[in-house]
């Protein structure tokens, strides 16, 4: 039984997919553009506070 389980344990088929491999990233930049865009506001303000 042990040298049948061993047998058919060698057994593996691995075949390449025929459509191309899709990978989808879903990257959040978002934060990081509302972070700089907040301390270039606060900058601004804070150079020209004259105007606001």
């Amino acid at each position: 039984m042990v040298a049948s389980t061993a047998a058919l344990g060698g057994c593996i088929s691995v075949n390449a997919p025929e459509g191309p491999i899709v990978i989808e990233l879903n990257i959040n930049i978002r934060q990081e553009v509302i972070y700089r865009l907040a301390e270039d506001a606060g900058n601004t303000i804070e150079e020209n506070a004259d105007i606001f």
